[in-house]
């Protein structure tokens, strides 16, 4: 993906009547390109470039993309909502300078979250990116952060 991809790229006004992963990956990337949905596999990193997931601060934009089936989110930088807004849905993102104009479609990536490293199989490369930090990997292992409050209530009673 390219710079500046914002939320209504990701996924367009129009479909917001629903917060249904699914149903919202149906339509995820449609205005930028209609193809490109058919050609995610379960399990891919989308690998995109500055200010990815500017806009709007719904939280449709990360619940479409891990309905879709994406793994993770590597990016040179992250709009600050859209940011908060993956970890609050269980995926994955990182930031790192490099792997952008590294990477090409149909690289291979190993991500690491807790050391930042990722390791670009196909090119025998790895790339130095930010750690996630600890708080934000619990939130991940938790499903989210609903998984994370139950859990932590559970674990009160």
């Amino acid at each position: 993906m390219g710079h500046h991809i914002d939320t209504d790229v990701i996924i367009p006004a129009r479909y917001l009547v629903t917060t249904d992963p699914a149903e919202l990956a149906k339509y995820v990337f449609e205005d930028l390109d209609p193809s490109l949905r058919q050609r995610i596999a379960v399990g891919d990193v989308l690998v995109a470039g500055e200010n990815f997931g500017q806009g709007s601060s719904r939280e449709h934009a990360p619940i479409a993309i891990k309905g879709v089936g994406i793994s993770c989110i590597v990016a040179v930088s992250f709009a600050r909502i859209f940011y908060r807004n993956a970890f609050n849905v269980g995926l994955p993102v990182m930031e790192c300078r490099d792997v952008h104009a590294r990477a090409s479609d149909g690289d291979e990536l190993d991500v690491d979250l807790a050391t930042g490293a990722i390791r670009n199989v196909t090119r025998g490369e790895t790339y130095e990116g930010t750690p996630v930090p600890e708080f934000m990997q619990r939130l991940l292992a938790a499903g989210g952060i609903v998984g994370y409050v139950r859990a932590e209530l559970a674990g009160r009673q």
